[in-house]
């Protein structure tokens, strides 16, 4: 008889490709569900293209961190296993940050000390750490690539809502002007546009923030109702066992 498969998030076989990959885009989504990272979240977030590079550059180096330690798992000794980590993670982010200085200078300026700070980015201690220290290159990888796009997808997200609430733009392209007219259902007249320029200010990242978290613990819970297993979904509360990331790791992020 064959041995039952473990399962991991939304019921696929564990340490899969697949099943690290939606793992980190959903059911760990890093700001949506575990609440990590949320110095840049909060920070940096005032545009959709802030977020949308912030959030690749983690990933780039979220992805190439896991795989190279996994790689050197059983090289690298435990006693400085963190400083390893450490040089690992440095090295990527200076290589990441080095090309937007060349191909991007405006967004690296725009972004400024939150490049070198994914040296401390308590997501990437956490899964070099809590998964890529104990598990193949592969698994690993697609790991770090689930993580790091749901952290993307979640602050562009809170970037383009508080880039278009508050300035009337997306991406850059002005959408509504002041006193732009928005229609309501069949044509009729709903309102007029009037910036709200608190959401530009790290407080409008928390309205944003806030609002996203409900509606996701709301579809979780209306999941649940419908006796469907939602098991795979941390919740936000349950921070016991979120990652197993060292203290300082943690510390120098929200410092």
């Amino acid at each position: 008889m064959a041995e039952d498969v473990k399962k991991g998030a939304l019921g696929l076989p564990s340490d899969t490709p697949r099943e690290r990959f939606f793992n980190g885009l959903l059911a760990e989504n890093p700001t949506l569900v575990l609440m990590l990272g949320m110095c840049p979240t909060l920070a940096v977030t005032t545009s959709a293209t802030n977020g949308l590079t912030m959030g690749l550059a983690t990933t780039v180096v979220l992805a190439l961190s896991n795989l190279m330690i996994s790689l050197l798992r059983k090289v690298i000794p435990d006693t400085v296993r963190i400083p390893a980590f450490i040089v690992v993670i440095a090295s990527f982010v200076t290589l990441v940050q080095l090309i937007l200085q060349a191909y991007l200078p405006a967004l690296n300026d725009a972004l400024g000390v939150y490049i070198p700070l994914i040296v401390v980015n308590c997501i990437i201690f956490g899964r070099a750490e809590a998964y890529a220290s104990k598990h193949g290159a592969i698994p690993a990888l697609f790991d770090g690539l689930g993580m790091g796009l749901g952290f993307t997808c979640a602050i562009t997200v809170i970037g383009f809502f508080r880039e278009f609430i508050g300035a009337g733009t997306a991406f850059g392209v002005q959408l509504l002007g002041e006193g732009t007219v928005i229609p309501g259902p069949v044509g009729e007249f709903f309102a007029m546009y009037k910036p709200i320029s608190i959401f530009i200010m790290q407080s409008g990242a928390f309205f944003v923030l806030a609002f996203l978290i409900a509606g996701m613990n709301r579809i979780k819970r209306r999941q649940a109702e419908k006796g469907r297993d939602v098991s795979a979904f941390r919740d936000t509360e349950d921070t016991d066992s979120l990652v197993e990331a060292p203290a300082s790791a943690e510390g120098g992020e929200n410092a």
